[in-house]
């Protein structure tokens, strides 16, 4: 928790120390030798999970929460549409495997999502933005418990919401920060031809990455 907190006061932060540190300076990238705007770009994506939970509930008897802190990574590609809007493709994975009371968990996620930014940039170097997000994901769950081992997996409708901070290193090259909330479906299990249980699996995480900036 601590962590999310300190992610955040950094990326409220940035903007007016930045705008503090750059005032009267011009550190705008210049583009007269061709006049070209680099507004596509490709990355990489790492996500630290804090406390990714998959809800297990065994319908009638209760079940266990499986939360953990592990690690996803991902890859982007998106376009600048305009001075404040961008948008992106982003395909991830993430997982989780845990044992608890007498019963193994694994799970394996890969999702993706359509992301939407609005963001306001200060002296061409520093911009804060925020975005949602809507996509696809397949689950897959793996439980082996006293009960009987089930494995099953679902294509379901995902959706997160996102704060960060993107710093351009030059005219090509961006880092960016992140805090994100991300819901990622419910995969039902069945034990015999009934349904037994469900997972439900949502995260929050913050993320950091770069991309690499070029025009068409």
């Amino acid at each position: 928790m601590k962590k999310l907190a300190f992610v955040l006061a950094c990326i409220i932060a940035t903007p007016a120390v930045a705008q503090d540190y750059w005032d009267g300076e011009d550190y705008s990238y210049d583009y007269s030798d061709n006049d070209v705007r680099r507004d596509n770009y490709v990355g990489i994506r790492l996500h630290k999970n804090e406390s990714i939970e998959f809800a297990y509930d065994i319908h009638g008897a209760g079940g266990d929460k499986i939360r953990k802190d592990n690690w996803g990574f991902g890859a982007v590609v998106g376009n600048r549409l305009s001075d404040h809007v961008k948008v992106e493709f982003e395909t991830m994975y993430t997982g989780s495997k845990q044992s608890k009371r007498a019963a193994d968990y694994e799970y394996d996620i890969w999702a993706n999502m359509l992301n939407v930014y609005l963001f306001q940039e200060f002296s061409n170097a520093i911009a804060p933005y925020a975005g949602l997000g809507i996509g696809f994901v397949t689950i897959w769950g793996d439980i082996d418990a006293p009960y009987g081992h089930l494995t099953d997996s679902v294509f379901d409708l995902s959706f997160s919401a996102m704060i960060g901070i993107n710093f351009a290193l030059n005219d090509r090259v961006d880092l960016n920060l992140g805090l994100k909330y991300q819901y990622y479906g419910e995969v039902e299990h069945k034990l015999g031809r009934e349904e037994f249980a469900v997972t439900d699996v949502d995260a929050t995480e913050f993320y950091f990455g770069a991309a690499y900036k070029f025009s068409m």
